[in-house]
């Protein structure tokens, strides 16, 4: 659970980072994209706990692709592929 938390303060960082005005990605959709990333993770860790390390570098290995993400259409591209990854 401790690095559930880990990972969702991670995700919350690039979300703050991410500028509101892009047209295609609203604030309620990024709200929204990351509720459900944050949905899959919990299940997929509460599903399979031996999966946890691998969640963790997939998830961290998007962020960082995404760090510098100044605006929220990336923002949104990354919870999308964050979501994807968790899934996967």
């Amino acid at each position: 659970m401790k690095t559930f938390l880990l990972v969702a303060v991670g995700i919350a960082a690039l979300a703050g980072s991410a500028c509101s005005k892009a047209p295609d990605c609203t604030t309620e959709m990024l709200t929204k994209n990351a509720q459900e990333m944050t949905a899959a993770l919990q299940e997929a860790i509460t599903k399979d706990p031996a999966k946890a390390a691998d969640l963790t570098a997939k998830v961290q290995a998007v962020t960082t692709k995404y760090q510098g993400a100044t605006t929220a259409e990336e923002a949104c591209k990354a919870y999308d592929e964050l979501t994807a990854a968790i899934k996967a």
